[in-house]
């Protein structure tokens, strides 16, 4: 077991309206595809082109500068797919690219995806040469029985010693688990999450397994040869990660991610508190305001199509849609109330023009699902946050 490390002492800063500029870059190929993932991830049995793409996501680069304009990146993320199969030359090169369309200031966050199974010492170090000062890791759990469940490469003793790599290698890190598994009991949930509070630098991702369409967890599932815990289960699950990790200092800052005071991602929470992000890479999507306008974008998901266009055409965009005024109120609700901090109201009116339906939100306090802080910001509720799509729904009416 691992000693425990100090909490950042830089506090996060209280949300004033200007969630910053993101520039997230996707690599979307994997060593194997997981059952459970409907992610745009890709399996080639074959080495990937990798200056080829490189040269590609800097010609995209070029187009979301100019479409967005000048701007001052707070934060950059790396994801997949697996990005920890990259070079960490490509790696180098991406970021590079970043500096040379973008403002980039020293010291600020830059995350890396991971797996286990992909960790090597003389790789990480390369990543953090090259400028990656945050990494991800996806270890989904802390057995190796679940672990085969959920089609993982690697074993428990092949976490840990990636989580150790990390720990020694970057200044801050993360590691994703998946629970409500087939089977699993609050108690055994329990064990494992306090297991894995005692590994943690200062981030944890807590994620409910999903079944998504697509997947063949989804026609097992279908197939009844699936069973994942009931709506009572899970919230029993949920209510436990909740209260074990306040009480190691690692409360949740967003429904699934929790950290220590300073260490909570500063590029997703550019997402939740609804800022500009320029997504790179197949499959990757964006947010880039010009003036009062927001345009969001989409690139082509297959990669060597992706590839392609970039190079034909400078970029591989499918989709660039303006979004009204209306549609930034809705996504703006949709993406704070994720959030302990809830969401700005006085930015909610500027964008729709009105007010909350005043009788919604009344019957929603009354059941206890928000609350007011001050009067300025709305917030779910630990009973809200178990049905958050439901709140969403009711006060985007």
């Amino acid at each position: 077991m691992f000693s425990a490390a100090p909490a950042p002492s830089d506090a996060l800063l209280p949300d004033t309206g200007d969630p910053g500029f993101g520039v997230y870059v996707h690599w979307p190929f994997c060593a194997a595809k997981c059952p459970y993932c409907d992610f745009n991830s890709h399996v080639r049995h074959q080495p990937v082109d990798q200056p080829r793409f490189t040269a590609a996501f800097l010609k995209e680069m070029e187009v979301m500068r100019r479409i967005g304009g000048p701007k001052t990146v707070t934060s950059i993320f790396l994801g997949g797919g697996t990005p920890s199969l990259m070079d960490p030359a490509t790696v180098a090169a991406i970021l590079d690219g970043i500096a040379r369309y973008w403002h980039v200031p020293a010291g600020i966050e830059i995350t890396m995806e991971a797996n286990p199974s992909s960790v090597e010492a003389e790789r990480f170090r390369g990543y953090r040469h090259a400028g990656v000062n945050r990494v991800s890791l996806g270890v989904q759990a802390l057995n190796d029985a679940d672990l085969r469940f959920l089609g993982r490469l690697h074993n428990v003793e092949d976490a840990l010693k990636a989580i150790r790599l990390a720990r020694d290698i970057f200044p801050r890190m993360n590691f994703d688990l998946i629970y409500a598994r087939p089977n699993q009991t609050v108690e055994a949930w329990e064990a494992e999450l306090n297991q894995a509070v005692s590994y943690a630098v200062d981030h944890l991702s807590l994620y409910q397994l999903t079944i998504e369409e697509g997947t063949p967890f989804y026609g097992l599932h279908k197939a009844g040869k699936l069973i994942v815990p009931d709506g009572d289960q899970s919230a029993d699950l949920y209510e436990a990660t909740q209260e074990i990790t306040a009480r190691h200092g690692m409360p949740a800052y967003e429904v699934s991610n929790h950290a220590r005071p300073g260490a909570e991602s500063r590029h997703n929470l550019t997402y939740w508190r609804y800022g500009d992000y320029a997504g790179i890479g197949p499959g990757a999507h964006g947010r880039l305001t010009r003036g009062r306008d927001k345009i969001a974008t989409a690139t082509e998901r297959r990669p060597e199509t992706w590839l392609e266009q970039v190079e034909a055409q400078g970029h591989g965009m499918v989709d660039q849609e303006m979004l009204g005024l209306d549609e930034q109120a809705d996504e703006l609700l949709l993406m704070g109330l994720r959030l302990r901090e809830g969401v700005d109201l006085a930015r909610w009116h500027d964008l729709s023009g009105r007010d909350l339906d005043p009788i919604r939100e009344e019957r929603l306090l009354e059941h206890g699902f928000v609350e007011r802080l001050g009067n300025s910001r709305l917030r779910c509720t630990p009973s809200g946050m178990l049905i958050l799509d439901a709140v969403v729904a009711d006060l985007a009416c």
